[in-house]
């Protein structure tokens, strides 16, 4: 007989756990531990406020015992839930030290079997990508996001196993800030596994930040936008639809493609434009799948065009303080490529933006990318970073100071090729004109964003 799991096996009513008394007392107690934690994770006994011995056990037994209640709302977590009250006891009896979580992270596999609607209840000593840096306890209740398009499209085009589209429905403090993304690397633990099995992207928050921001920018700056974009706009669910998908394909493209032999991995060092060059990569090759898809019929694609590019327009370059802002890099440089290519123009005091041009330009720039990449295996690391240098600086204005910019004359090469890294300026690409102007404008917006989900 065919095992098949009943409906309260496969999905719990999305209100449930949140909704469970256990839930806030989970989140209560949590967030008093953190106040006690150091950056590292252990629990500081000799701070001014700290909790006693028995104090602190006692509210990990608080904490063990709300997931114990919670747990059966969600069975198909069980084996996790188990190794987590584990690892939660083992950090009270060794003395509160810094944490070490390896064993119910691997034990946590919501990649496995992504099913729409799903809720998972995690519980990690984690930082918080573009949130808080420190090792904190951290309590999410999260829903996945795998409607049946999305599944056939991974299935049949984009395979990415281990991706997970998600949506906030609670959480505490750490996410309470920018952090889009729950990442197992994240986590406190004694050793960094091989791989893992799973990523997880909030498509929700992602998609209410870039309504917020790109209305305000499109108000300020005259954009007539067509209906459709317009109701993109209007819509939280199209967008998270929108962000879902391209950052499924995004994902995937860090390890496809003509890559150099070294992958970019963030551990790495190196000058921050490479990261740059990377993200947006990865975003042009989403941009390029779904101009593809588009030409297919697929609904969907020409809403993910739009997304990437107001998105990566607006709200990347003026987001985040300017001391080797990657992300900014990218979306300066996407900017002054549609600029310079005549896809998007500034005048009277008002941005025009061709929408029919604007795919073939964006395209254009993935494709440059690209030959940066295909030729990057046959160069040396520091000429493929100075190669990389030169593709941004065809668009954008180095820093007048910068050693870089000067060439090669100007850089000490009996330095380890980390060690050149130290020459970079914190801001090799300062903004223009246009975004000194604009950062000021939405710098109110922006900052109203931290921890926005769709409920807001």
């Amino acid at each position: 007989m065919t095992d098949v799991l009943s409906l309260a096996d496969r999905t719990t009513d999305r209100g449930a756990v949140v909704a469970h008394p256990a839930w806030q007392a989970l989140k209560n107690v949590v967030e008093e531990i953190r106040t006690w934690q150091r950056p590292d994770g252990s629990i500081d006994f000799d701070a001014e406020i700290a909790p006693t011995t028995a104090a602190a056990v006692e509210s990990v037994v608080l904490v063990t015992e709300a997931i114990e209640e919670l747990a059966p709302l969600l069975p198909y977590d069980a084996a996790y839930h188990r190794a987590l009250i584990a690892d939660l006891r083992r950090w009270a009896e060794t003395g509160f030290g810094v944490p070490d979580f390896l064993d119910s992270l691997m034990a946590f596999e919501p990649a496995r079997d992504r099913v729409d609607g799903r809720q998972h209840l995690v519980v990690f000593p984690m930082y918080t990508q573009n949130g808080n840096p420190d090792r904190n306890l951290e309590a999410v209740v999260f829903t996945m996001v795998w409607p049946d398009w999305l599944a056939d499209l991974e299935a049949t085009r984009y395979d990415n196993p281990l991706f997970c589209g998600i949506t906030f429905a609670d959480f505490t403090s750490g996410y309470d800030t920018n952090s889009a993304v729950l990442f197992p690397e994240t986590v406190a633990v004694r050793e960094v596994p091989e791989r893992f099995s799973w990523g997880g992207i909030f498509c929700d928050r992602e998609a209410a930040r870039f309504r917020r921001v790109s209305e305000a920018a499109v108000s300020l700056l005259g954009v007539e936008l067509p209906d459709d974009i317009r109701g993109l706009l209007e819509d939280q669910q199209r967008s998270q639809d929108a962000f879902v998908l391209w950052d499924m394909i995004h994902d995937r493209a860090h390890s496809h493609g003509d890559l150099p032999f070294d992958p970019f991995m963030i551990k790495q060092r190196q000058p921050f434009w490479m990261y740059g060059l990377e993200e947006l990569r990865c975003d042009l090759t989403a941009f390029k799948a779904v101009v593809e898809l588009e030409a297919e019929g697929f609904a969907k694609a020409e809403d993910v065009q739009h997304a990437i590019l107001l998105d990566r327009m607006f709200r990347f370059p003026v987001t985040g303080e300017r001391t080797r802002n990657y992300d900014s890099v990218g979306g300066q440089l996407l900017f002054a490529y549609l600029h310079q290519h005549d896809a998007i123009r500034w005048t009277d005091n008002k941005l025009r933006i061709d929408w029919n041009l604007a795919p073939q330009v964006t395209n254009a720039l993935c494709a440059e990318i690209e030959e940066l990449y295909r030729d990057g295996i046959d160069r040396p690391k520091i000429v493929h970073w100075q190669a990389g240098y030169e593709l941004v600086s065809r668009y954008l204005a180095p820093h007048p100071g910068s050693k870089w910019a000067r060439g090669a004359e100007a850089l000490d090469f009996s330095k380890q090729p980390r060690e050149l890294v130290d020459d970079v300026l914190p801001d090799e690409f300062p903004l223009s004109m246009f975004f000194e102007a604009l950062a000021k404008k939405l710098k109110n917006v922006i900052a109203e964003t931290r921890g926005i989900t769709a409920a807001a």
